[in-house]
């Protein structure tokens, strides 16, 4: 049932993104459609000079004729200007709707691997298999290995272990596992500082918080599933 409703989600959120790129795309189309529209006509300068000369057939002197070639020259170069200024406006309002849609697709993309990420942090890592292999002083966490000092890969044994048995382990206890002694002669701070020293060789941050949680009063546990631990 969360599955149905999980997918129901993401079809509706792509859903909302295609509908939120073609509203980008159709309200810059519309308002380069009015622009465009709006804009002055490139011949209406030249068809005023052309008038002139139409109404004006008795302007027949040279500085007259000279004044309407002038007149010419400059409607011509109007239409020009006015059309390379349509076409750097057809390209910034390409590049406009680019760079929208592109933000609009950023913007779900941290949205999603935002949502991402707080799943990970309520439920921990999605660990399919965890072996701990003590010959090869190594750890393979969903086939990525990670290499542990001798120190770090007995931490991490004992607290397979006790996840296996369903145990929450203290500071204290873990360091008395390890150290054979009794855990009410143990320090709490000792065992606490293994597991800091663990997290530290596992090296990231993401990985080592949420593989080994640490519970309030309780002490510390492997957030994975115990059937999929392995140690050779």
């Amino acid at each position: 049932m969360s599955s149905t409703s999980a997918t129901e989600s993401r079809e509706i959120g792509n859903r909302i993104v295609v509908a939120g790129i073609a509203a980008i795309v159709l309200i810059l189309g519309i308002t380069a459609v009015l622009l465009f529209i709006n804009l002055p006509d490139a011949n209406a300068f030249n068809m005023r000079v052309e008038r002139l000369f139409v109404e004006n057939d008795t302007l027949t002197g040279n500085a007259e004729i000279k004044l309407l070639e002038i007149l010419a020259g400059s409607g011509t170069a109007f239409s020009d200007t006015l059309a390379s200024y349509r076409f750097v406006i057809f390209v910034l309002l390409i590049f406009a709707t680019a760079l929208l849609v592109a933000a609009v697709a950023f913007l779900v993309m941290l949205i999603a691997l935002n949502r991402r990420m707080g799943r990970i942090e309520r439920q921990g890592i999605e660990v399919n298999s965890l072996l701990i292999s003590r010959d090869q002083k190594s750890v393979y966490l969903n086939d990525f290995e990670f290499k542990l000092t001798d120190a770090a890969l007995e931490t991490l044994s004992v607290l397979a272990e006790a996840r296996m048995d369903d145990e929450v382990l203290s500071g204290a206890e873990i360091e008395g596992v390890i150290s054979g002694r009794d855990p009410s002669d143990c320090d709490e701070a000792a065992g606490a500082t293994r597991i800091k020293r663990l997290r530290d060789t596992l090296g990231n941050q993401l990985v080592s918080e949420l593989l080994v949680k640490n519970i309030a009063r309780k002490g510390y546990m492997l957030a994975i599933d115990k059937n999929v631990i392995k140690m050779v």
